[in-house]
């Protein structure tokens, strides 16, 4: 039934037009890796550090959910699993891993479902950003990368992991001393998830020329990441927390200055640095040390340095 759904949706994508085409692009692609990765920077470093801190503590637990949920069912893609199914565009090349759960969804909960949950929000604002989340996840199916199982579950998931994530911190207000702990545990689950992602078997399946399909190692690369993202920001927040306290409660200038030099660096470390590193390590250790990295210079590297600069530019 769920191929069906994508052979419906494929021949309608064939004669909607380019017009409607391109929008379901533009809406997957925020719900793209990158795209929220930036999202929640800028929002960590220059509007709320509260609100940002939430929306990476929950994307954190959200990869490491949608990796250890997609080498358990490892499903293959939709394309895989029916010759007839041929997804837009370039969409497959941001189609990486297993097809069980969508990441793309998950990321737009955590993004966009977080800020939903937020009751401090306008009804309005809720609204929109919970339809927002809606057509990203219903792009992928559009688009024929998934299925509807794999954006149902990803939203589901991820909007529980995000309102886990809002109880969490809710009770880390409360017990500020119990930091350490929330960062051995989820240091610990990452772990336990990479391993367990190492010696699994997975399925070996092979064409008519006996070349293998599917690549079960490869596939797990998404979740090694995932591990890399949660520790990262797990020992850069308790870092941050403890050495460093920077506030959002500056002036729009420092905000603006923020912003810019902040992603120039972001951009650097992951454009350049990451593609040396890869050059020097092998796949999976190179990926998930590229993403711990990249988050730790979100959570804890550039606030401790952007305050350190202010603090000497307001003595000068």
């Amino acid at each position: 039934m769920d191929i069906n759904i994508l052979l419906a949706l494929q021949e309608f994508r064939s004669q909607a037009g380019t017009v409607l085409n391109d929008f379901f692009v533009k809406m997957t692609f925020l719900g793209e890796l990158n795209t929220v990765i930036v999202i929640m920077a800028l929002l960590y470093w220059s509007v709320s550090k509260e609100l940002g801190t939430y929306l990476l503590m929950g994307w954190s637990g959200n990869r490491l959910v949608n990796g250890v949920l997609k080498v358990t069912f490892c499903a293959y893609r939709p394309w895989i699993r029916d010759a007839r199914i041929v997804p837009y565009g370039n969409s497959m090349t941001t189609a990486t891993g297993y097809s069980f759960p969508s990441g793309h969804t998950m990321n737009g909960t955590t993004v966009f479902g977080g800020g939903a949950l937020r009751r401090e929000f306008s009804k309005a604002l809720r609204i929109t950003l919970g339809l927002v989340v809606a057509l990203i996840a219903f792009s992928r199916i559009y688009l024929g990368v998934h299925t509807p199982q794999d954006i149902l579950v990803g939203a589901g998931a991820g909007m529980l992991v995000m309102w886990g994530t809002s109880r969490l911190m809710q009770w880390l207000a409360a017990h500020p001393e119990k930091d350490l702990l929330v960062m051995f545990i989820g240091i610990g689950l990452g772990v336990a998830i990479a391993v367990y992602a190492s010696v699994k078997p997975y399925p070996a399946d092979y064409d008519a020329a006996g070349k293998l399909i599917v690549d079960g190692a490869k596939m797990a690369n998404d979740t090694f990441k995932g591990v890399g993202y949660c520790t990262a920001f797990l020992v850069g927040w308790v870092l941050e927390r403890r050495y460093v306290g920077f506030s959002t409660e500056v002036p729009l200038p420092r905000k603006l200055a923020r912003a810019v030099i902040g992603l120039m660096g972001y951009y650097a470390l992951s454009l350049i640095f990451g593609a040396l590193l890869k050059q020097w390590m092998p796949g999976a250790a190179a990926s998930a040390l590229s993403c711990f990295l990249q988050i730790f210079y979100i959570v804890f590297l550039f606030p401790a340095c952007a305050k350190r600069f202010e603090q000497k530019s307001e003595k000068a």
